[in-house]
């Protein structure tokens, strides 16, 4: 086997709001990379989690990962599942990586206690800047049934878009959501694939 380099390494930053299932969908994307027989690293962030503040995870994959931290300049994919995130974590992305951003705002405590505004325009920014895909993944689940299921719906999208679709992700779905959720799960899954 050839020795590996680092440019085979690839970086997904996912960033959101704690309750969003960031963590899961990272879970879910290491355990099917590793399974498909890449080296993979995951770290995460939870921050004020549990209270609305930010949440980040890393997932680094390739022939041979060393470190599960990206750094700045460093994220070939940001995954962004609350508009607002993106623009915080944007100096992460590499000048040639792209975002992924779910259209849909929760304003942090300081916004909620008129301490702040919400950032205006954020997705004009985004686009100004780099490639920038806006999924409406809130919109998506609460049509299937369940707003929670956005962060499947980006998860599909983000497999569509790395072009990940033949690791058997349903199955992995099937495995690590609660019964009750994996027909809503696969149905959000199937529906970031078409998008």
């Amino acid at each position: 086997m050839a020795e590996a380099k680092t440019s085979d390494v690839k970086n997904i930053l996912l960033v959101g709001v704690g309750g969003q299932g960031t963590i899961l969908v990272s879970q879910l994307l290491s355990r099917g990379l590793y399974e498909a027989g890449y080296d993979v690293k995951m770290s995460e962030v939870h921050g004020m989690s549990q209270r609305g503040g930010s949440v980040s995870t890393q997932v680094r994959y390739g022939a041979k990962v060393f470190s599960p931290i990206i750094g700045k300049g460093e994220a070939d994919i940001l995954v962004s599942f609350e508009t607002m995130e993106a623009l915080r974590w944007l100096d992460y992305l590499k000048p040639s990586g792209s975002v992924v951003v779910n259209d849909h705002q929760i304003p942090s405590a300081p916004i909620l206690n008129g301490a702040v505004d919400y950032p205006q325009h954020v997705l004009e920014t985004l686009q100004a800047k780099v490639q920038t895909t806006v999924i409406q993944a809130t919109d998506i689940a609460r049509a299937l049934g369940n707003v929670k299921a956005m962060n499947i719906v980006l998860f599909g999208a983000l497999v569509k878009g790395m072009k990940l679709t033949d690791i058997h992700w349903q199955d992995l779905i099937r495995q690590n959501v609660k019964a009750n959720f994996v027909d809503l799960n696969i149905k959000a899954f199937q529906a970031g694939l078409e998008i």
